[in-house]
């Protein structure tokens, strides 16, 4: 399918996209809940002199409501606003797992049937619970990022095209799973598409990519949330775009796509070092990374040139370790990965009913690593996260 196509560059991967539509499926949540609220308003509404129950300790009120169902969140969080800024905040998360409620859930960007753009679709660990979410606020989007961060799913820029014009957008929305509405955040330094992002330690990063005017990118940016700002760090030392990054020991990986000063795609990985605020070079990396997953200790990736094999980095030495996939009906077939229940799940890029997703469980005794797994989108996996809440 053709991409937007700028005045230099082509606007690639269409199908990742939020349109303005009603929700694929049965409609699981009001109109109510389908608002943008500014996150700088929401904390000016915290007061913290109210208690959350009266007549009770707030540490007691808070172990209360963590043990409330997670589908009553959205009502819960119209309560009062010392309710809606507990169930908001990282400490929510924190007393819910202490309790013993914390739950895994999994959204995966899927394509819709013939073209229709795409959604998110929530499952729990046993592929169950399939609903889908609010549509995002702004026009449809394409070489967005996605990120999680405490608990919350994270769209940064990506492109649009109106009227025939393509935009480049350096927006960034927040989707709260518990409260299940979207908020604006600050917006990036830098408007950017097709570019690498991931969390690490609490930190929010995005490096290279296509910029407003269809140039590649060289420069990073960090979001901290605490703070609601965007701070620009080092640049790579090549600009770089339609690459992944993901946070891995402490320190930001980018992995595949291209670079101005490569012949073709990529061979290397760009690590950044928060603490000592450099980057560094790992020239023993895959080629062209199409899918890419932290599972325990290690690093999964799916390499472009090869399908049929995982890729396993393993940091303590610096080395890469080549895992077979098992056929299931062609040789050709391509993968997305999912992370859930401690396990690395392979969605098929291959809309073929009798395709099943693959499940790899690395903690499995030797010989029983790989099994099926009856969890799959409705459609082709685009991208998928993990939130823990």
């Amino acid at each position: 399918m053709p991409g937007f196509v700028a005045e230099k560059k082509r606007y690639t991967d269409p199908n990742m996209c939020f349109p303005n539509l009603a929700n694929h499926g049965k409609p699981t949540f009001s109109k109510s809940n389908r608002c943008v609220r500014s996150e700088a308003l929401d904390d000016d509404d915290d007061d913290s002199s109210i208690p959350i129950l009266p007549g009770l300790p707030d540490d007691v009120s808070k172990h209360c409501l963590a043990l409330v169902p997670r589908s009553n969140f959205p009502a819960m969080g119209g309560v009062s606003k010392r309710w809606r800024g507990f169930i908001r905040s990282k400490e929510f998360i924190t007393v819910r797992k202490l309790a013993g409620m914390h739950e895994e859930w999994l959204y995966i960007l899927t394509a819709g049937s013939e073209g229709k753009g795409s959604h998110w679709e929530v499952m729990d660990c046993l592929g169950h619970n399939r609903r889908s979410l609010p549509p995002m606020p702004g026009p449809a989007k394409a070489g967005f990022g996605v990120a999680v961060l405490n608990g919350k799913l994270l769209i940064m820029a990506g492109c649009s095209s109106i009227d025939g014009t393509a935009s480049v957008s350096e927006e960034v929305y927040q989707y709260d799973s518990c409260l299940n509405s979207w908020s604006r955040l600050s917006s990036m330094n830098v408007a950017r598409y097709d570019f690498a992002c991931a969390e690490v330690n609490g930190l929010v990063y995005a490096v290279g990519g296509y910029g407003a005017n269809g140039d590649s990118l060289s420069c990073a940016e960090v979001y901290d949330p605490d703070t609601n700002k965007w701070t620009p760090i080092e640049s790579l030392r090549r600009p770089r775009w339609g690459c992944f990054a993901c946070g891995f020991e402490g320190k930001l990986y980018v992995m595949g796509g291209r670079s101005n000063f490569t012949i073709g795609n990529s061979k290397f990985v760009d690590v950044y070092n928060p603490e000592k605020h450099d980057w560094c070079e790992m020239k023993n990396g895959c080629v062209m990374v199409t899918a890419h997953a932290v599972l325990g200790k290690k690093l999964f990736c799916m390499e472009w040139k090869n399908q049929r094999k995982l890729a396993i980095f393993n940091p303590e030495d610096n080395s890469w370790k080549m895992v077979p996939v098992p056929l299931t009906g062609s040789s050709s077939i391509g993968f997305r990965f999912g992370i859930l229940d401690d396990k690395l799940l392979l969605f098929s890029l291959e809309e073929e009913p009798s395709y099943r997703t693959l499940l790899y469980d690395p903690s499995a005794a030797p010989g029983s690593e790989w099994q099926t797994s009856d969890i799959r989108p409705s459609g082709l996996c685009l991208c998928s996260v993990t939130i823990k809440a």
